[in-house]
């Protein structure tokens, strides 16, 4: 069991003016982080640290998923962490623009579809457990780390919306949802792109028409953001929505009206990793934080606290899971994804304003 925290180094944290913001500490968090075998706690140098002790992070994770992490890390290493936030599609465009003058260390978090589509911003590299991620979720080339596996899910407000109604993609054409789904505009969200990308393999050799249609039944709407899906179904502003199964669950923990469903026709389920960005002010430390990303206590915390699912062979499944065995999947091609990112985000523009 790890030691708590020490004041000191909460204290020094909170007085510290990084791209984090203001941070928010909760209690909760000491209770949520019981990783196995953590090192001596050292409390956060009141010094500016030198490059070498330095290092920055693109997230597109929430803070209650990257913090927890990101903290262990420093107490483990005594590397200073720098972490900036933003959706996926917004900070990869970041580390592209940035690329002259590269800011960025590690990108944390996103579908591995959308970092392969700017892996000319990334440096390959293998972490040292990669023995122990399963093969199916590790890329050819090492140019990202697997961090956990995320199936996509439709959710349906429980109080509004009968079960048999919502069961697959299919259901969300039903004109009784015209303007009351809830999607992420998949420009912002990897993980709308990921959903839309999912649907358009469920839909077989219809994936123009199958495109259109969820287009036309939006009416338009889109939410901004990946977490802005879950509350517009729980508070009824939205009948149905699309989402990442990690997010439904937590919602429905904390006593959501929420309800989930695998699509009958088939789901993804495709890992968000983490890469190490091409000309790294301080890529040995990224290298290291990588590592941490992919070690057996952080994936042990996701299947135990977080919702996700591991993407280590050596962490079973939660049992509060349904096991993915049991999930219908489609043949998600995350090459294709990739390469044709940019033609689905075009076709998605112009059907969505045909739909408006």
């Amino acid at each position: 069991m790890c030691d708590t925290i020490d004041a000191t180094y909460w204290e020094t944290l909170k007085e510290r003016k990084i791209a984090m913001g203001k941070i928010r500490i909760f209690a909760a968090l000491l209770a949520l982080f019981t990783l196995t075998g953590c090192a001596a706690r050292q409390p956060a140098p009141d010094y500016a640290p030198t490059q070498q002790e330095r290092l920055t992070i693109y997230t597109s994770h929430k803070e209650e998923v990257y913090l927890p992490i990101v903290m262990e890390f420093e107490q483990r290493t005594g590397i200073w962490v720098e972490v900036i936030t933003g959706g996926t599609n917004e900070l990869l465009e970041k580390i592209e623009a940035e690329q002259e003058n590269v800011v960025a260390d590690v990108m944390f978090g996103g579908g591995v579809e959308s970092l392969e589509s700017y892996r000319h911003c990334f440096t390959p590299y293998v972490c040292t457990q990669s023995d122990r991620i399963l093969p199916q979720l590790l890329p050819a080339d090492g140019f990202w780390t697997p961090f956990s596996a995320l199936p996509v899910v439709l959710i349906y407000n429980t109080k509004l919306v009968s079960p048999q109604d919502l069961t697959d993609w299919d259901s969300l054409e039903d004109p009784a949802f015209a303007g009351r789904i809830a999607f992420a505009d998949p420009a912002v969200s990897g993980s709308s792109f990921t959903a839309l990308v999912t649907r358009l393999f469920a839909a077989g050799e219809d994936r123009e028409g199958a495109m259109l249609r969820l287009a036309e039944n939006l009416r338009g709407i889109q939410q901004s953001g990946s977490g802005d899906v879950l509350t517009a179904v729980a508070d009824g502003s939205c009948l149905v929505g699309v989402t990442l199964e990690e997010s439904a669950l937590k919602r429905i923990a904390e006593g959501a009206d929420i309800a989930m469903v695998y699509p009958m026709s088939g789901t993804s389920c495709v890992p968000d990793a983490s890469a190490l960005v091409k000309g790294a002010p301080h890529s040995e430390n990224a290298k290291k934080f990588l590592d941490f990303t992919a070690s057996l206590d952080v994936q042990q915390l996701l299947s135990d606290r977080f919702c996700r699912r591991s993407v280590r062979i050596d962490v079973p499944e939660a049992r509060t899971l349904t096991p993915l065995s049991q999930i219908p999947l489609v043949d998600y091609d995350i090459g294709w994804a990739s390469e044709n990112r940019a033609a689905v985000l075009s076709d998605w523009s112009f059907f969505g304003k045909e739909g408006t």
